[in-house]
């Protein structure tokens, strides 16, 4: 038994390095929610040091939200910000040595693209114009995954630890005080029942977020547990 797990990374908080030999697949911010070229370049270079997939992590042009805030702007508007943020990650890639593997949406863009089939088709039609072998992780049984792979896409359909679901199977608005699990212990029991319980909800990936104090001991405990519990971490 297996599993990828994710983190968000590149956006300034001081744990990058220290997450990497616990995670199999990075997803690096882009600039345009946190980060800078300085910020994408070093993050790559640890990703090729520590053997961790690379994916761009591109957001609503709004740093001052962290990109969590929803924004409804034109769809050509969107395509050439995601555009330019995909890009921007594959040419420092390509400065190392390295290959890109995957996008992943993030903040309010992720969540807005889970439910609104045009803004995932947008996303789509970017990573095929770009490069139609990056993976698209996305939320398990939600619009990113359905329209990538009627685009022909590869996906990896992304489950959260530290994240509560609505009924309907979408993420809790961060809005809500229930949103985040804050006990470890739920987490960690709540990480296992999706990698063991495939059959019920689909679960190629697993999110930790890079950006809180306890993201360390977090991904450590995670790590340790599967470990434990015969589950193998690797990249898709």
């Amino acid at each position: 038994m297996h599993i990828d797990l994710n983190c968000d990374i590149g956006e300034g908080f001081p744990y990058d390095e220290a997450l990497m030999p616990y995670m199999s697949s990075a997803n690096i911010s882009c600039g345009e929610h946190a980060g800078s070229a300085e910020t994408i370049h070093h993050t790559i270079s640890l990703c090729k040091k520590y053997g961790v997939a690379i994916g761009a992590h591109p957001s609503f042009p709004d740093p001052e939200n962290f990109g969590r805030k929803e924004m409804h702007i034109p769809e050509d508007e969107l395509f050439d910000s995601l555009a330019n943020q995909i890009v921007l990650i594959r040419f420092w890639c390509r400065v190392e040595g390295a290959v890109m593997h995957h996008v992943k949406p993030h903040g309010a863009l992720y969540n807005m693209a889970a439910r609104d089939r045009n803004i995932s088709k947008t996303i789509v039609s970017v990573i095929k114009e770009i490069d139609s072998s990056i993976i698209l992780y996305g939320l398990s049984n939600s619009y990113l995954i359905s329209e990538a792979e009627k685009a022909g896409l590869q996906t990896a359909a992304e489950v959260f630890a530290d994240r509560r679901y609505t009924a309907d199977g979408y993420l809790v608005p961060r809005t809500e005080p229930d949103a985040i699990i804050e006990d470890e212990n739920i987490a960690i029991e709540q990480a296992l029942q999706f990698v063991r319980n495939r059959n019920k909800k689909r679960a190629d990936t697993i999110c930790l977020h890079g950006d809180n104090d306890q993201a360390l001991p977090f991904a450590k405990k995670i790590y340790q547990t599967f470990k434990a519990n015969n589950i193998a971490i690797q990249t898709i």
